[in-house]
């Protein structure tokens, strides 16, 4: 049996995609709701295989300079693939860095527990690495694969359901600007200005494929019978575009379901904006509650009404995971909320010139991160940790309490938290 790895051809990209689950009509997620989808069920497979019409659609999307597909031939036949997105990630000090996204992956289930995945997972970080991308991201489909490659969960979101009757500000909101319900072409326009604004203030952010928001003019009915998409726009005093939000009011017979205003998308530039927004959002005409999907952990609305309680969190979902590629680059790269030195025990299983001693010298103007052979180690880990670490979301306390990191110094754990640490957490809303 003849297995190789290499970059997809032109004239391969047909097979590529129907190795996909989607081409397929299989499913593309564990099935279960995710805190990213505002509705009651699961998100849905295609209806059907793609058509040939449909493959040549996809083959077109996917000719571009930003996608790089990988994949797995077995005596020639291609059996697995995968893909790098060319994407930006703000990271703290909010610098806006180059990060491979990975996509698009799967194994023929003829062909899996074969090692085949390892193997494209290693040809497309040897790729990102040739491309200058220290840090490599992706969305899991499946919670227990990619862990094996040194990815981590570094971002999380959330589904909050609150009741209308519930849904009362603890102080009257005076709006300066104005509220607007828009088209779909005008939201278009919108949503990327407004999102160009918001990640280069938000660490975690990412910056969208091409073509991101051009759904957004056709205003395609969803298969899933949630209703068309509704385009709420905040305009600050001036006339600018502050804020914007995406949400449907989907008819259902059944009482339990009737009657729910769900938010896909929302962001607002600042607070006048956030609450006008919200402010109207649950309180709309003729609903019985709001569900809000995507959501940063760190929900402010929360702190706005009267009763904090009647905000239930109903789904959290890891988003972003990260896999550091090159730890000297990522660590020298992101700023740090307090000045300290650490010596820092890396190991990487798939990545040996990440493995070593690295001495962290950092602070809120910038670090340098040096090898350290012969230092004393203050605290040890993979690059594993490291990814769900590196944006400030997670704790390294959390991980040394679950036996993930190690303690080499006294109180060195908890100086790593102080430096690593964020006002508030990391949050990506786009996916890719």
């Amino acid at each position: 049996m003849a297995i190789e790895f290499r970059p997809v051809t032109e004239s391969e990209i047909r097979d590529y995609l129907r190795v996909l689950p989607y081409v397929n009509g299989l499913p593309q997620e564990e099935p279960r709701p995710s805190a990213w989808y505002a509705g009651h069920a699961a998100w849905p497979p295609q209806p059907a295989p793609a058509s040939d019409e449909d493959l040549d659609r996809y083959a077109e999307e996917v000719r571009s300079d930003w996608f790089r597909p990988q994949a797995a031939f077995v005596d020639g036949k291609l059996v697995g693939a995968s893909a790098i997105v060319s994407v930006e990630v703000t990271i703290p000090g909010l610098r806006q860095v180059p990060m491979g996204g990975v996509t698009s992956t799967a194994v023929m289930a003829t062909h899996r527990r074969k090692g085949l995945l390892r193997g494209i997972m290693t040809a497309m970080l040897t790729d990102c690495r040739e491309h200058g991308e220290f840090v490599v991201g992706l969305s899991a489909s499946e919670g227990s694969i990619y862990g094996r490659y040194g990815f981590s969960p570094a971002t999380f979101q959330e589904r909050w359901e609150l009741q209308r009757t519930e849904a009362k500000f603890r102080e009257p909101v005076q709006d300066s600007g104005e509220l607007d319900l828009v088209d779909g072409p005008t939201a278009a326009e919108v949503w990327p200005v407004l999102h160009e604004q918001v990640r280069a203030r938000r660490v975690g952010e990412i910056s969208p494929l091409p073509g991101k928001w051009d759904g957004l003019e056709a205003n395609a009915l969803p298969r899933d019978g949630s209703g068309p998409a509704r385009h709420l726009v905040h305009r600050d005093a001036n006339g600018v575009v502050d804020g914007a939000a995406i949400f449907r009011l989907p008819w259902s017979p059944d009482p339990a379901l009737a009657g729910a205003l769900q938010v896909e998308a929302f962001e607002a530039l600042n607070l006048n904006a956030y609450r006008a927004l919200w402010s109207l959002l649950t309180d709309f005409d003729l609903t019985n509650r709001v569900v809000a999907a995507r959501r940063p952990v760190v929900e402010p609305l929360r702190w706005m009404l009267a009763n904090q309680r009647a905000m239930r969190v109903t789904r959290t979902r890891d988003n972003l995971w990260l896999r550091i590629l090159d730890v000297v680059a990522a660590l020298e790269a992101r700023a740090y909320a307090v000045p300290g030195s650490l010596v820092l025990e890396v190991t990487d299983d798939l990545c040996e010139w990440n493995a070593g001693r690295w001495h962290l010298e950092a602070g809120p103007d910038g670090a340098t991160c040096t090898a350290a052979p012969a230092a004393q180690v203050d605290v040890s880990l993979s690059t594993t940790e490291l990814g769900s670490l590196y944006l400030g979301g997670v704790s390294p306390g959390d991980l040394l309490a679950a036996g993930r990191i190690g303690e080499h110094r006294p109180g060195a754990v908890s100086r790593l938290g102080g430096m690593l640490r964020l006002d508030t957490a990391p949050h990506n809303a786009v996916g890719f």
